[in-house]
């Protein structure tokens, strides 16, 4: 199963150390988002998207690629992020806005993974900002393994899977 994870990671390098230990534990292919166009998602069966969290939301930059994907049946997607808040799902759903628009494109959603990663945006600043050394050793770690069920559980009785 080819696996490409797609990324945007603005101030601090968060999403980038996360996307990293996810392509490293299962040698995916990885790409920022100004890299990134229909003709190259289209060539893989497993796609990541991934960014640190704005207001409430993904990097515009993220949702955009996605708005101007073509339809992509048969292809499964997962999600990530950093954030200096915690993600709680009815309060704090980072993912709803994103999931949405990779279902309208076809894509099956077969994983999210969230972590905390250092923010210095409002009023963490004052404070010198929060979460500071996050994502650390255990988030990235927890970023590999997450990775790597993803593939086995895709991999299991598929005939393409390397």
């Amino acid at each position: 199963m080819q696996c490409l994870i797609i990324y945007v990671s603005v101030h601090h390098g968060n999403t980038d150390k996360i996307a990293r230990a996810m392509a490293n534990a299962v040698d995916a292919d990885l790409l920022q988002v100004k890299h990134v166009d229909a003709g190259i998602v289209e060539q893989y069966d497993l796609i990541g998207f991934g960014s640190g969290i704005y207001f409430g939301r993904h990097h515009k930059s993220l949702l955009d690629i996605v708005f101007g994907l073509p339809l992509l049946r048969h292809k499964k997607a997962f999600i990530f992020s950093t954030s200096g808040l915690r993600r709680l799902r009815f309060i704090h759903d980072f993912d709803k806005r994103l999931k949405q628009a990779l279902e309208r494109k076809g894509l099956e959603i077969v994983g999210e993974f969230s972590c905390r990663g250092f923010d210095r945006f409002g009023a963490a600043m004052i404070l010198g900002g929060i979460n500071r050394g996050r994502p650390d050793s255990k988030d990235l770690r927890r970023a590999q393994d997450f990775a790597r069920a993803l593939m086995t559980s895709q991999c299991s009785g598929h005939h393409t899977c390397s």
